[in-house]
């Protein structure tokens, strides 16, 4: 059948996206450091990275009892649930940090800091 007064391949809606895709998608968390960095936001790209390795770095079960809440220089500053949970993540800190520096390619974490306050579920 013949669409009258409309060229062939119309009508039909196209996905997003679907033009112009030169590769497998992208989540935004992969993307948003890449043109950050395009624009010449490098910290806030580093704390982008930074704080999508988050989870990973510390595990699930501390992900679940504390958060991270920004970066000042050389140290990430973390929201925990309590005084037990902030023992806890003090103690494992050297791990944490490294794993950070790891996932997220940067070198010039040096400290967390943390303190007690809400906790959002992950």
């Amino acid at each position: 059948m013949h669409n009258r007064g409309r060229p062939a391949g119309r009508g039909r809606p196209v996905p997003v996206g679907a033009r112009g895709r030169r590769g497998p998608a992208e989540s935004l968390g992969q993307l948003l450091p890449r043109m950050l960095d395009d624009l010449g936001l490098d910290a806030a790209s580093e704390s982008v990275r930074i704080m999508g390795a988050w989870d990973e770095a510390v595990g699930p079960e501390l992900a679940t009892h504390c958060r991270p809440e920004g970066l000042r220089r050389d140290e990430v500053v973390a929201l925990v649930r309590d005084s037990a949970w902030m023992q806890r993540v003090q103690l494992e800190s050297p791990g944490i940090l490294e794993r950070l520096r790891t996932l997220s390619g940067t070198s010039k974490l040096l400290r967390l800091r943390l303190r007690i306050g809400p906790v959002d579920p992950g």
